[in-house]
């Protein structure tokens, strides 16, 4: 697919507003080229580890605090069931949007806002954005019944990856319906706790693995794959995924994504994307304190930083909020939406 950066606005998801359709408006309104559909984290249903694991086999405690019980007596039933549909969906030709992965009523309301609205905006969209929570977070933030995280239950940990890749097909089938492009974001924040002293039996190979085995999917289905990381990580560990877009915090870890510098800088010059998030969403003061022209000054510290011409790295970036915003207040979220919007309109002239 061919996509060109130039310097959007776009999000990362969350918004803490209660009604889809209010907010879908208001992500149109600031980032109406590249809008997304919204998670509002206020339902149980629609938050990172319950959104994307509906119909797990094994799956207990669903939406409100889910985990897996592999000792349930039908457990067996369960995971045949669930990969007997991943064969009909995969090689029998079974519409994924009839199948176990599909988005619930419960589950899809922002995805169906954002294609509604889609087809009756004025001016439509360059392109629309998904997210799903990458296998790496859910299979670290979502354990079994003895405290086990499921990354080290090899059954849990199979149908969790390929049962992801299926749901971001069938996300990205959803919005190509309404005739753009479509980027899907792997939201990955417990990268940040990779190599820690929790995860030191965690190999590298195996999180590259499972990162590229959905974005394979991701890419079969037509879509550009984008890694979302809140915080500080091994950039290496991304950078050696077949991802179109690296997408972290710019504005509280770009000293630390600097020590990756020369293989960030061969990422862009291949044709990766860097979606920058230089608009503050983790601290309050942040971002009560700044403006568009202290964070154009961020951006232009980045550019000098990163010694390539500013033209040539603007048409491989993003512009975003440093992660999503549904822990804000309905006007600080909105503040960062409008910043994400000024930063790009003025990072482009």
């Amino acid at each position: 697919m061919e996509f060109k950066a130039q310097g959007l606005p776009t999000l990362i998801g969350s918004l803490p507003h209660k009604d889809h359709y209010e907010a879908t408006r208001l992500v149109f309104k600031h980032t109406p080229q590249i809008p997304l559909w919204v998670q509002l984290p206020c339902y149980p249903q629609e938050r990172l580890l319950s959104q994307f694991a509906e119909n797990l086999p094994g799956l207990k405690g669903w939406p409100e605090s889910p985990y897996f019980d592999v000792s349930q007596p039908d457990f067996d039933q369960q995971l045949h069931h669930f990969f007997e549909e991943y064969l009909e969906c995969t090689e029998g030709g079974k519409p994924l949007g009839e199948s176990i992965f599909a988005f619930s009523n419960s589950t899809g309301k922002g995805l169906e806002a954002l294609i509604k609205v889609t087809r009756q905006a004025s001016e439509q969209p360059y392109a629309l954005k998904g997210q799903i929570t990458g296998p790496f977070t859910m299979l670290t933030g979502l354990k079994d019944e003895q405290d086990r995280m499921a990354f080290f239950n090899p059954i849990l940990k199979e149908a969790v990856v390929k049962g992801l890749g299926l749901k971001a097909r069938y996300q990205i089938e959803r919005l190509q319906s309404a005739g753009q492009k479509v980027l899907l974001f792997l939201d990955e924040p417990a990268l940040a706790g990779f190599g820690s002293s929790q995860m030191v039996t965690v190999q590298k190979k195996d999180v590259v693995q499972d990162l590229s085995e959905v974005i394979h999917e991701i890419h079969g289905a037509g879509a550009l794959a984008g890694i979302h990381v809140c915080a500080n990580t091994d950039w290496s560990l991304i950078l050696d995924t077949p991802v179109d877009i690296l997408s972290f915090d710019a504005y509280g870890f770009f000293d630390r994504i600097l020590l990756f510098k020369d293989a960030l800088t061969s990422f862009v010059k291949k044709g990766g994307i860097i979606a920058w998030g230089l608009v503050p969403t983790l601290n309050d003061a942040d971002l009560e304190r700044e403006d568009t022209q202290s964070l154009y000054a961020r951006w232009f510290e980045c550019v000098r930083s990163m010694e390539l011409d500013e033209d040539f790295l603007i048409q491989h970036s993003l512009i975003t909020p440093s992660c999503g915003t549904g822990l804000l207040s309905v006007n600080l979220a909105e503040k960062a939406l409008r910043l994400t919007r000024e930063l790009s309109d003025s990072i482009r002239g």
